[in-house]
């Protein structure tokens, strides 16, 4: 790593007590990280923010409670619900609760969800249709078939929808037995799946600023921007550095397939022990920034896009998160954003690995890797 810039400076106004904010289990889960992304923004004095991969939301929200106008991007779809509830939202949070009371009260029933979902208990084992491992037990699924139907047919606003789904995968997500993502699920049930799905008004706020939900890929979502934005956040997803990893172990669209299809609950074909959406397929969900292969001439086709992504935006300054575990290494993304801009700090953080790493075939394929774990930040200022 070049030493020009301030490299992991603690600063003094560093932002100890972030917003709080509410997102689902997810890899890759910034939490840990917002005071410090947050006291890179403050620095550049920016008032409006686009973040591009807003993945679970809980930079884009806590942006939102800092303030900032934020245009938040991503394009999975219950991103994009999410982002709908937590930014778009103007009411005060109590006005749902009756909404919320309602959609508790509807009687379980047997439908899509709990057919191919849904798992029994037998001796505290999860057994699903065709003996397949299960992420709910039916009881949980039950419930899940008659409040989704009922969403659909009250046929409320964009954000009141958005609020009720955004209320329900919450309350999923404390119910499930998985290890944090859908592409595969525990042989014994998770002592939280015994729990009654119970749905809970989300953590909304009024929103007082003008925030723009988008849910495209990233650089149509920059086509639909302003101008020029103050300062744009950039956290793509990571093409595995491990030659051994097959690129199908790090496509988000796998790993949470079910909330894709919660959110449209449209019923679609499924593969897999997992029952997977047929569009969460490799072949047709993988993302140009997970990609794990090299281009004719050598060069990381995920650190290609990454190169244009910064060239593309028009923005004052970036903020670019990236992790040691990625594809391309602190040096190479150092040599492209300078090539754009000046780079203001670099914060390398040691940040813990996420559930994800205690899965066995995960451990087979990366034992002979680092074993720690770090998170660049990269702050410049655009040329």
């Amino acid at each position: 790593m070049r030493r020009n810039a301030n490299i992991g400076g603690l600063f003094p106004d560093i932002i100890t007590d972030p917003p709080s904010t509410q997102a689902i289990k997810y890899t890759g889960s910034k939490l840990k990280l917002l005071p410090h992304i947050l006291s890179l923004a403050k620095r550049v004095n920016a008032t409006n923010v686009f973040d591009g991969f807003s993945g679970s939301t809980r930079v884009s929200q806590a942006f939102a409670k800092a303030d900032y106008r934020v245009y938040s991007n991503d394009a999975a779809i219950y991103s994009k619900i999410f982002n709908t509830a937590y930014l778009l939202n103007e009411k005060e949070p109590k006005e749902y609760q009756k909404l919320i009371d309602h959609l508790n009260s509807l009687e379980p029933i047997d439908g899509w969800f709990t057919e191919n979902y849904g798992g029994d208990d037998s001796d505290g084992k999860s057994i699903g249709a065709n003996g397949l491992k299960s992420p709910w037990q039916k009881k949980n699924t039950r419930k899940l078939d008659a409040i989704r139907e009922e969403i659909d047919r009250l046929k409320l606003d964009q954000v009141t929808s958005a609020v009720c789904v955004t209320s329900l995968i919450l309350a999923l997500d404390r119910v499930d037995s998985t290890l944090g993502h859908y592409a595969s699920y525990l042989s014994d049930w998770s002592p939280r799946s015994y729990n009654d799905l119970r749905l809970e008004p989300p953590k909304l706020w009024v929103n007082t600023k003008k925030n723009m939900v988008m849910n495209d890929d990233v650089f149509d979502a920059i086509d639909k921007l302003p101008a020029s934005i103050d300062l744009a956040y950039f956290d793509p997803p990571y093409g595995s550095n491990n030659e051994k990893m097959p690129p199908s172990r790090v496509r988000y669209a796998s790993y949470y397939h079910i909330w894709t299809t919660i959110c449209l609950n449209d019923k679609p074909k499924l593969f897999g022990k997992a029952k997977r959406r047929i569009d969460s397929s490799d072949a047709i969900a993988a993302s140009v920034f997970e990609e794990f292969r090299k281009n004719e001439s050598g060069k990381f086709i995920c650190l290609e896009a990454i190169e244009r992504l910064i060239k593309q935006i028009n923005s004052n300054y970036i903020i670019l998160s990236y992790s040691s575990g990625g594809r391309a290494t602190a040096n190479e993304l150092y040599d492209v954003l300078s090539a754009y801009g000046a780079i203001v700090d670099i914060n390398k953080i040691n940040y813990n690995k996420n559930v994800m790493s205690a899965m066995k075939w995960t451990n087979n394929w990366t034992k002979d890797i680092e074993e720690k774990n770090y998170e660049y930040l990269f702050l410049m200022k655009k040329k």
